[in-house]
């Protein structure tokens, strides 16, 4: 599983505590005495898959070192509703002031992996992969790609800088994908791979005619997919096919069935559905 760069989380929790907390919590600070010493319990509240028990775990720790979080479950586990996740032990306003910003984040990296999960399954034996994309929430493109890891997905580039995509505007910028592939080819190193975007089977042949290393199918039909990957395999099988666009749940199982190697799915960080999980005193 993927490790999580320490000193990058521990700065994006100080930046979402400060966010929750401001200066002072004017409710817990004014009814909670500085001594009083509490436990609590996260509850899943529905199926799913978790994931950021540790990032929950590291929220409290940062407030106040002395806290005592034990977790019973680990990231990428399947949990069921009832399921007791973590205990905190601490002093109470610690616990308090921690509360929200530790379910935001496991509410919500949970639900990527669930959703993530589901997807995965649905493709079952064959031989394409669900990765995400770029779609992500600012500043938190880190965590959602580790929450799409745990639910059995991969990641895509995880930046501009990561890897090369020849997109529509490129094309048109450049004047044809022919252009534009010789352009970047010419300015990149031997090792790097160079994928584009293509909207038809015209597209699709320019592109692997360029030499190409990965096509990208986008917003186009199951049927349309098809007739593509055929097209892609004749020409050139070293050609690695993604498809993109409007894809979910619903359907993945039939853009499986045409035959690509690669699924992007924007929707695994920009529509998923937070799990259910409560902390309670």
């Amino acid at each position: 599983m993927q490790i999580l760069n320490k000193i990058q989380l521990d700065e994006f929790i100080k930046d979402a505590l400060m966010e929750d907390i401001n200066y002072y919590d004017i409710t817990t600070d004014n009814l909670i005495d500085e001594a009083d010493i509490s436990s609590a319990r996260f509850i899943c509240k529905e199926d799913g898959v978790l994931c950021g028990i540790e990032i929950a775990r590291r929220v409290f720790e940062i407030l106040d070192d002395e806290i005592e979080f034990t977790s019973f479950k680990s990231d990428s586990q399947r949990v069921c509703k009832g399921d007791v996740l973590a205990t905190v032990g601490g002093k109470t306003r610690t616990l308090l002031k921690g509360e929200r910003t530790a379910l935001n984040i496991i509410q919500r990296l949970s639900g990527i992996a669930s959703k993530t999960r589901r997807m995965s399954d649905i493709l079952g034996e064959s031989r394409a992969r669900v990765v995400d994309t770029r779609k992500t929430t600012p500043n938190m493109r880190f965590l959602e790609k580790y929450a799409v890891k745990c639910g059995g997905g991969y990641n895509h580039r995880y930046n501009l800088s990561h890897s090369v995509m020849i997109k529509d505007n490129h094309i048109k910028a450049c004047g044809g994908i022919k252009n534009a592939v010789e352009k970047i080819r010419s300015s990149i190193g031997h090792t790097e791979k160079i994928e584009v975007e293509v909207k038809d089977e015209k597209e699709l042949v320019q592109a692997i005619e360029s030499n190409v290393d990965i096509v990208m199918l986008d917003n186009m039909g199951p049927d349309k997919v098809k007739g593509c990957v055929a097209i892609c395999r004749k020409m050139d099988e070293r050609v690695v096919i993604e498809v993109s666009g409007n894809i979910d749940e619903g359907n993945i199982g039939e853009y499986a069935s045409t035959g690509v190697d690669v699924i992007s799915v924007g929707a695994l960080t920009h529509s998923f559905k937070s799990l259910d999980i409560s902390m309670k005193l």
